[in-house]
This record gives structure tokens, C-alpha cells and sequence, in this order.
């Protein structure tokens, strides 16, 4: 099947996401203050290689020749998040005026150039000042969030008509409060427990607020999804599987579309009840415009006795004979159809967009040019099961790839290169990889 833009209809949304800590760098000028993530990253151990993102893709003061870039692939839309930390230096108080005018700039800009923006009001980098009173284990943070929110419509709002509440809560508050390979490097269950119910609350109170100081806005919020699939035919892995699915692909979706968490389903998380108050479950809900959904791969789950209150285990890619990308993620592209038919079924949602797909491989620089044939094929397979669920009745209404540049991949360093365009970290230099200008066809191919 050859997909062109016209088949997915006029009206969609295509475009390309980035995040502030994984671009922006100046990571502690001109009065921001220091997220959870400057620490984590600046602490030894904790990252690849002890990589950080104090410079990164310099995107703090390159902007304007990263969304000309972005015009000149001919790429409508850019979704980016802010950082808290550099509007409130603190996570509450004080605002900083030269962060506030940062993000105007970079809006203004965007603008200019034709291409409408996206902005995700948190993607994981917590002010570093709220996580030492607690961060999202501390119910205050549902306050906290809330002043952030209001502060930024106030400031932006005027121009940006797309917000996204939350990125991935699953993502932040597992692997950062549970395992600890995310910042803020927290362990345990309880920390999860209590950073999952606030975060559900803070994605619900944030759309009630935007919807509440601007009537026009088109509100939603992103959420990590995997296709789970059982490892065996055996009842157990089956049931590990349901298991798994309940904690990654539901656990904050369900309680937004007002059935409430899956706990029937996964009994471990009748342990959030001590964080559960009074009227709680009745503000878990909102009818955001739309969800994001951001699919990568699948996973396959077996039954194992050592993992207890969810006695499951990931059976790796690498372990599976099947192709990988430098995630160690395995390419089957029938997991984004999958999760698009999946989260389709929720009817709260006016519509879903998928605001994150892509792919890391390894990209070899030579004679100024970037042959990667497998992200391309990724991009193209992958497209096909987006059109695949639209034509099966899903609402489907917009794609982002991750990401416009290579940046920095969290824990992951800067080894994993996900970008349409080509980053030198060394000098800055950028260079577009033929998937961009791929993209860049096929969004002229009309």
C-alpha cells in the first residue's frame, strides 16, 4: 500500500515533537532554576557515559535556525514542552521574566514562519526546589501544578491554542519513583503509588484549568503505550500479560475517562487508597479534546515468581530473534494500530494523536550526508497502521515523529539519535538525514 498525506484527509495534524531538557540546554543562565533532571543528569552514575544536558542541542539561544529547519521541511506543527523551572525558578513564587520572554520569542517565531505550536506544560523536568519538599509524592503538588498551568496560559494562551497537560505519566512517576533510573532516582512502591494518584490528578485539575481561562483551547495529554502480548500460551502468561497491560497501558487513562483505576484488574494498586481523599475520584475525570497516544514497540510478558504483586517479567527484544532499533526496542509496527484501536474504545475523547513515534539507529555521517533507510522504513510501516486505524473507524487526527533533532535520551545519553535532522554536540552543526527530507515529501505529496 503507497501512502500519501491525502489519504489520512485535509484536517490532519502532522508535525514533529521535541522537550526543553532534551534540547534547550543553558541549563542554569539567565535565572532558571534547576530541575530534577540538572541534578540527576549532573550526579555520577545515573546517565550513560555520565552524559547530561546542560548544553544539549543549545536550542536556548539556535531556535530560530531549528524552526526554520522545521519550515523549511515544510513541517506544520512543533510540539515542545516548557520548563517549569525556567518561568518559576523555584516551582512556586517568584517568576522569571527572561524565561517568560524565552518561550514568547520561541512562540512568536513559530508564528512567523507558518507553523502553529503544540506545547506540553510538563515533560519530567521538575523543579528541583518542589522535589526536595516531596515533588509528586507531595499533594501540594496538585496546587503547585495548578499556579504553573494558570501562569502559562496567562503568559501564552493568547497565541497557543494546542496544550498537552502531562507527558507520559507512567513513564516519569515508574521510572522515576519506583525503579530510579529517571530522575529524581526514587525507589519503591509507596513513592509510585503517591507520584501516580497526584499525577492523575494534576492531568485532570490542569485541563479544568486551561478550559477554565481559555474557552477555545484544544486541551489533551500524552500517554506511553506499548502493545503487551503474552510470551507463551500457558494460562499464567496470559494473565501476566492482563496484568501488565492494567499497569502500562491503563493505569491513567482510565481514571481520566471516569472509570477509575483498573484496580480489579491489578490488585496492587488497592494499595493507592491511603492517598485517595474525599471527592478525589469524582475530579479523576476530565473530557479532554484529545489524547495523545505515543506507541514505540511492543512487549512480550511470561509469568515469573520473583516479581511480586505483578509476578510478570519483559521478555527483551534482544532475546527474541526480531529486529531492534538501538532502544533494544523490537519494530512491529501492528503495535501502533493495536494501541490506536485500544485507546479508540474510550469515548470521553473527542479524538487521538499520536504525538510521539519514531525511531533510534545508528547514523553515519559521511560526505554531509545521513543514509538511514531503517528510520525510514520505520516512519513508512509505522504510517501505514496509523491509516490502517483511521480507515477501521479510529479518529485518528494528527502525527508527530520524535523527534526534529537528535538530543538527549534521558538515562539513554546521547547514544540513541531518534532525529530527522543530525546533531553534532560537539559543534552544533546540523545536518538533515534523509528521513527528514522523506518527511518532508511526503507532506508535499498532495
Amino acid at each position: 500500500m503507497k501512502i500519501e498525506d491525502k489519504n489520512f484527509g485535509p484536517d490532519f495534524k502532522w508535525g514533529v515533537s521535541t522537550a526543553a531538557y532534551q534540547v534547550e540546554g543553558a541549563w542554569y543562565s539567565d535565572g532558571k532554576g534547576k530541575s530534577i533532571w540538572d541534578v540527576f543528569s549532573n550526579t555520577g552514575g545515573n546517565t550513560y557515559k555520565d552524559q547530561n544536558a546542560n548544553i544539549a542541542c543549545d536550542f536556548y539561544r539556535r531556535y530560530t535556525h531549528d524552526i526554520i529547519l522545521m519550515a523549511k521541511l515544510g513541517i506544520p506543527n512543533f510540539r515542545f514542552s516548557l520548563s517549569w523551572s525556567r518561568i518559576i525558578p523555584n516551582g512556586t513564587g517568584k517568576v522569571n521574566p527572561i524565561g517568560i520572554e524565552f518561550y514568547n520569542r520561541v512562540i512568536d517565531f513559530c508564528l512567523e514562519m507558518g507553523i502553529e505550536p503544540w506545547i506540553t506544560l510538563y515533560h519530567w523536568d521538575l523543579p528541583h526546589e518542589l522535589e526536595k519538599k516531596g515533588g509528586w509524592t507531595n499533594r501540594d503538588i496538585i496546587g503547585w501544578f495548578g499556579d504553573y498551568v494558570a501562569l502559562c496560559i496567562r503568559y501564552f494562551g493568547d497565541r497557543v491554542k494546542n496544550w498537552m497537560i502531562l507527558n507520559e505519566p507512567m513513564v516519569y512517576t515508574g521510572a522515576g519513583y519506583f525503579l530510579g533510573v529517571h530522575a529524581p532516582g526514587r525507589k519503591g512502591l509507596n513513592s509510585f503509588l503517591a507520584a501516580t494518584h497526584h499525577s492523575a490528578m494534576c492531568q485532570s485539575e490542569g485541563g479544568r484549568i486551561v478550559r477554565s481561562l481559555l474557552n477555545d483551547a484544544h486541551i489533551g495529554t500524552t500517554f506511553s503505550c506499548s502493545y503487551i502480548e503474552p510470551f507463551g500460551q500457558s494460562i499464567n502468561d496470559g494473565m501476566a500479560a492482563f496484568r501488565v497491560d492494567a499497569l502500562l497501558n491503563r493505569l491513567f487513562v482510565e481514571p481520566l475517562a471516569g472509570l477509575g483505576y483498573p484496580v480489579a484488574d491489578l490488585k496492587l494498586l488497592q494499595r493507592l487508597e491511603p492517598y485517595i481523599k474525599d471527592g478525589d475520584e469524582s475530579k479523576l475525570a476530565f473530557n479532554m479534546d484529545f489524547i495523545g497516544v505515543q506507541n514505540y514497540t511492543r512487549e512480550m510478558i511470561s509469568h515469573s515468581h520473583f516479581t511480586p504483586l505483578i509476578w510478570a517479567k519483559v521478555i527483551g527484544a534482544d532475546k527474541r530473534n526480531v529486529e531492534t532499533t538501538d532502544m533494544n526496542w523490537e519494530v512491529y509496527p501492528e503495535s501502533m494500530y493495536e494501541m490506536l484501536m485500544k485507546f479508540g474504545k474510550y469515548k470521553n475523547f473527542k479524538e487521538i494523536i499520536v504525538t510521539e513515534n519514531g525511531a533510534a539507529f545508528p547514523d553515519i555521517l559521511a560526505d554531509g550526508k545521513i543514509h538511514d533507510e531503517k528510520r525510514i522504513s520505520y516512519l513508512d510501516q509505522y504510517l501505514k497502521q496509523v491509516l490502517r486505524a483511521k480507515n477501521a473507524g479510529v479518529k485518528v487526527n494528527g502525527y508527530f515523529v520524535w523527534s526534529l533533532t537528535d538530543n538527549f535520551e534521558w538515562a539513554e545519553g546521547y547514544k540513541p539519535r531518534f532525529g530527522l535532522v543530525y546533531v553534532d554536540f560537539e559543534t552544533q552543526e546540523r545536518v538533515i538525514k534523509d528521513s527528514g527530507y522523506w518527511y518532508s515529501n511526503f507532506l508535499t505529496n498532495c
